[in-house]
């Protein structure tokens, strides 16, 4: 496999961002793309040279300083303050796949040739990416409308030489980077910081990597819901796809599946069963997981339609000779896209934590809280509460963003999106979710090993792998340690592709 990735050439997938940070793979820009970044800038220098009129953004004020207009031997100087003024970020700061994505997706955009940047300027943020140098970029400050201004003017800051960056995971002035490597900053021409600058590649970059997230922990609630099934002494008939067919959502008949593959061959499912029925958590495991399938299939459908296009201001058209200002940074359908997934995700954890719930209540043959001597010891009585602190945290956090606006600009951005604010509320939402499920992964295993018969090889097999990380608990031990050995077991186990 070659170890460079071409931009330009084709679209984007979200499975082909996932290839590139997984791999460590470097980028590089199409000879296409070239030749349509080199076309665009050629054709504003040319219209700049012979126009009078005001252009926004390229020889006007932005936002409400719109009308006024630019002098000529200023529109350099423009580009720059505009990207120095704008970094205003403050918060925690963005994670580093996460500033890698927002790198890789604003070159995908920009090579589209209809933004009138520098293929210098390209070719520097693609240097930065190939040399380990990411910009640091804070998560608060972004509307989520007329771009992701503050965030993207921090990664901006770097193409000139200023600010920080994370240099081979070190923190470091830029400055100082540049001198190390002997390059020179980047002069921005006219409308160039406004091409940076305006853009949806931040709550883009959170949406890509919160699916590529979503979809492990999908599967892995499907597996770990067959585990606590298993430890429960659960009845699988309601898995049969003969109840499925006549429902069929895509979602719900997935998970089924899933399910009949861990738990074939299971002893434990080919045992006596006292009880006719299961709870809910347990029985309509393929409908709400199922729900949360199809939710992450619809809006990783509307974000793999954004990182492929162009989302800045104004827009330009080489061949129809148009230099047009519209809407596209606008963020709306990724703001309610984010806050869809993000309801959906919590069901997730809201269902594991159900549960977990019955794992600990002392039924079905099991002891309670799951350990030897009750009382004496506590057992898995405190995760259980964690889990529930944590489905209760999802719940706040699941107030969509994309309901408010605020009015901006002395008026001029008079509605925006808070996409921004949906993609890092969806952020902690999705790893609060890996964190519930790493936590019944611990009571499931825990449940298995009370019962008389084996589940079938490939959930044995999981648990094996399981126990050479945690131990089985004979009493009680310090239970935060297990969380995280739990959740970082999750984040290692390999799944393949076609199974997500």
């Amino acid at each position: 496999m070659s170890s460079i990735y071409i931009l330009g050439d084709k679209e984007l997938s979200i499975s082909d961002i996932n290839e590139i940070i997984q791999n460590n793979l470097k980028l590089s820009l199409s000879d296409k793309a070239i030749k349509r970044v080199e076309d665009c800038r050629l054709f504003l220098n040319k219209k700049i040279s012979k126009s009078i009129d005001p252009i926004y953004g390229i020889n006007t004020g932005f936002g409400s300083l719109c009308n006024n207009k630019v002098a000529s031997d200023n529109l350099s100087q423009l580009q720059y303050n505009l990207v120095v003024s704008h970094a205003c970020g403050v918060g925690e700061e963005v994670p580093e796949d996460i500033v890698k994505i927002m790198m890789i997706l604003k070159v995908q955009s920009l090579s589209y040739g209809n933004s009138g940047v520098q293929l210098k300027t390209i070719t520097r943020l693609i240097e930065l990416y190939n040399n380990d140098i990411f910009p640091v970029i804070y998560e608060q400050g972004s509307l989520g409308a007329s771009g992701d201004l503050a965030p993207l003017a921090h990664m901006s800051l770097a193409l000139l030489g200023l600010g920080q960056a994370n240099f081979n995971s070190i923190k470091t002035d830029v400055k100082s980077i540049y001198k190390k490597l002997g390059w020179e900053p980047i002069n921005l021409l006219s409308k160039e910081g406004l091409a940076l600058l305006n853009g949806t590649q931040f709550m883009s970059a959170y949406g890509v990597w919160s699916i590529i997230i979503s979809k492990r922990l999908s599967y892995f609630a499907d597996l770990i819901g067959a585990i606590s099934l298993e430890g429960f002494d659960g009845r699988g008939e309601c898995f049969n796809e003969l109840i499925h067919k006549i429902r069929p959502h895509g979602g719900q008949i997935k998970t089924a599946k899933n399910i009949r593959d861990f738990l074939k061959g299971s002893s434990i499912q080919a045992n006596f069963k006292e009880h006719v029925q299961d709870p809910y958590s347990f029985r309509c495991i393929p409908q709400v997981h199922g729900a949360t399938k199809d939710v992450l299939n619809h809006v990783q459908s509307i974000f793999e339609i954004e990182i492929n296009s162009v989302t800045d201001n104004p827009i330009i058209f080489v061949n129809e000779d148009e230099i047009i200002s519209g809407g596209n940074f606008h963020g709306q359908p990724l703001a309610m896209a984010l806050d869809y997934l993000a309801i959906a995700m919590s069901e997730l954890a809201s269902i594991s934590e159900r549960r977990t719930y019955q794992l600990i209540s002392g039924q079905r043959g099991l002891p309670s809280f799951l350990v030897a001597n009750p009382g004496l010891n506590s057992g898995f009585m405190i995760p259980q509460y964690t889990a529930a602190s944590i489905v209760s945290q999802n719940k706040q956090l699941c107030t969509p963003a994309s309901i408010d606006s605020i009015v901006s600009s002395n008026g001029q951005e008079d509605h925006v999106s808070m996409g921004a604010n949906a993609a890092t509320k969806l952020y902690c939402v999705v790893e609060n979710v890996e964190k519930v499920l790493a936590i019944e992964l611990m009571n499931a295993a825990q449940a298995v090993s009370f019962r008389k018969h084996n589940s079938s090889e490939f959930i044995e097999s999981i648990i094996d792998k399981y126990r050479e990380k945690i131990s089985f608990l004979e009493k009680d031990r310090l239970m935060s340690i297990d969380i995280e050995e739990s959740i970082v077991f999750l984040q290692n186990l390999a799944v393949e592709e076609d199974l997500l």
